[in-house]
């Protein structure tokens, strides 16, 4: 068996949140991605006898930080996140930026800035397990709405992730993918990949399976937004898919 393993917590809100969760199968410690709510992660420690040992936070949306006050009280669990969000995550104990690096056991994590969706966005990039775990920045066929940043940001941040090993998993933060896949055909209706792709979420939405992880090789063949060539024409197909 993997010594780490991924799992995760449907949050089942309205904005389809997963919880991510890592766990280090020898120690039964465990890093949580962006909780949104703290009794989720309770039940989920007490159900499968584990132990948090770190917090990683993406960005400082609610969605992404509700339940870190509760998971915290009375305890030292180290809050790691974006050194540029300090001001609106005054609980992160290790505030990071881009390139920064730092251990889960013997894991390296390496961060990476990718301001757009907010302006201090970071994400976490485990080369030895192939994961991304990037909150908003990239979805499965899509990517976050520019709220803080500008266009040229967010294209950039992409452009990040995309040079990323082709075969990294991506674990991002929202079940948005079919909406995500229907967007896209409008975008590129030949891309034939795409069409498969779309038939294969269509399935697992139906029978209510998650669509994650991705992948970059996936994305790359497949994501709109990671397959344009300008920060023109990013800007001009993240303006259409906010009107969807």
């Amino acid at each position: 068996m993997m010594r780490y393993q991924i799992d995760y917590i449907d949050v089942k809100n309205s904005l389809k949140n997963y919880i991510w969760i890592l766990k280090d199968s020898h120690t039964q410690e465990i890093i949580v991605v962006d909780p949104t709510e703290s009794s989720l992660v309770q039940q989920y420690c007490e159900k499968h006898q584990v132990k948090i040992a770190q917090i990683w936070l993406t960005h400082w949306h609610k969605d992404h930080i509700g339940g870190v006050p509760d998971l915290i009280d009375g305890s030292h669990i180290p809050v790691y996140g974006p050194r540029e969000e300090l001001s609106k995550i005054p609980l992160i104990t290790h505030p990071l930026q881009h390139e920064n690096h730092f251990k889960f056991n013997h894991l390296n994590v390496e961060v990476l800035a990718t301001p757009g969706h907010t302006l201090g966005h970071v994400v976490y990039f485990i080369e030895e397990t192939g994961s991304l775990f990037c909150g908003d920045t990239l979805f499965a066929m899509g990517c976050g709405r520019v709220f803080e940043g500008s266009f040229e940001q967010m294209y950039h941040s992409l452009n990040r992730l995309a040079a990323l090993p082709t075969t990294t998993k991506v674990y991002c933060t929202h079940e948005y993918t079919l909406a995500n896949a229907e967007f896209a055909v409008t975008v590129e209706p030949d891309n034939l990949a795409l069409k498969e792709r779309l038939k294969e979420v269509q399935s697992l939405r139906s029978r209510h399976q998650i669509t994650l992880p991705s992948t970059i090789a996936l994305e790359l063949a497949t994501n709109p937004f990671l397959r344009t060539e300008s920060v023109e024409e990013f800007a001009k197909i993240r303006t259409l898919k906010d009107q969807f």
